[in-house]
Formats: structure tokens, sequence, C-alpha cells
């Protein structure tokens, strides 16, 4: 029973990240990623902008991450593994879950946070929106 619960817990908590799935070891990866009330230092700040990136507070809990445009920003795809982010419906576009669809790659993780609509082996899923 016990280890049942552990086993749910941690789970459960594998679940809340809200990273982005590196595809590839190109793709770039928040190099800040602070809990909410801490704030970034000197030497990570310049690590985030030396990669072209800026320090923002994202989300809800305004937790701090190194916001790097990726590569394949706007790229067209028709699933996840086609980006280095997302594939997501187009800005404005409000498809029918289940309709076959293209959509195109996140800009940056800052698209993590929101309403958004990804597709998914080209067919658009419900929309998703994350606090």
């Amino acid at each position: 029973m016990r280890l049942t619960l552990m086993l749910s817990l941690l789970l459960a908590l594998a679940g809340c990240s809200t990273a982005p799935r590196a595809v590839d070891a190109a793709a770039p990866a928040p190099i800040v990623a602070l809990n909410p009330g801490q704030v970034a230092t000197g030497a990570q700040i310049e690590e985030c902008t030396a990669a072209g990136g800026e320090v923002k507070p994202l989300g809800r809990r305004q937790s701090v991450h190194c916001v790097v445009r990726y590569d394949d920003a706007g790229k067209t795809c028709s699933t996840r593994s086609d980006c280095n982010g997302q594939c997501l419906a187009p800005d404005g576009a409000d498809l029918e879950a289940g309709a076959q669809a293209r959509g195109v790659c996140q800009r940056d993780i800052s698209q993590n946070f929101g309403c958004h609509q990804r597709i998914d082996n080209g067919v658009a899923q419900g929309t998703l929106c994350v606090d």
C-alpha cells in the first residue's frame, strides 16, 4: 500500500513538468529556471543573453526562465517530433479537434503558457490552457 502510494505520487509529480521536450541535442534548453521569488544571478543572466535569450517570469507562478527562440520557430509541421518545441495550430486558427491540420513550430518556451491548440500526427487536438 505504502509503495503504491509513493509510486503514484512520483508519477503525478513527474507529469507536472513544464520544460519543453528536447528533440535533439541542438534544441535550446532553459538556462535559467528558478522558483517564484528567486532572482537570477548576474552569471545566469549573462549566460542567457549570450545564448540570444531574455530572462522573463512566465506563467501564473512567474517562474523565471531564459526565453530563447527555437531555431525552427514558424516552420510548418504536422507533429511534435517535427519541432524543437511543440507543433501548434497557427495563431487565430480555430480548428475542430480531430480535423486534419498542419501547424507551425512554437516560437519559444513562453508559448508553453496561455491557450494553444497542438497538432499531433496531422490531427488538431483540443485547445489546452496552461497558467
